[in-house]
């Protein structure tokens, strides 16, 4: 089971997480997207498209563009993830059967400097 946490809050949990240039994307649907607001930002990858942000509004706090999507991807290759959402690296801990966080490396940065 992977979870996406920030400030004690879930974000999203999934065992169907899609991997792809080591970001887990997640299905829209295992998403809480009354945590998650429509950023201005974008980037361009030239065989997934253009990436839409989001960023997470907890407890009052805005953290910009902590996810990012493929809402129209433009390759047959990138097909299994458009419409699927991947967090920023330090938001995320992987979890297996237990609670404690496995995975977590603030160290890696921002996805769109890979």
């Amino acid at each position: 089971m992977i979870r996406v946490t920030i400030g004690g809050h879930l974000l999203a949990e999934s065992d169907e997480t899609k991997v792809v240039e080591g970001n887990h994307y997640f299905p829209a649907t295992s998403v809480r997207m009354s945590l998650l607001t429509h950023s201005d930002t974008s980037s361009v990858c030239p065989w997934k498209g253009t990436a839409a942000y989001y960023d997470g509004v907890v407890d009052g706090n805005r953290i910009k563009d902590i996810a990012w999507y493929y809402p129209n991807v433009i390759t047959e290759r990138a097909k299994p993830i458009e419409g699927y959402v991947a967090f920023y690296k330090a938001s995320m801990c992987a979890f297996i059967s237990s609670d404690s966080c496995l995975t977590s490396n603030p160290e890696q940065g921002d996805h769109r400097r890979h």
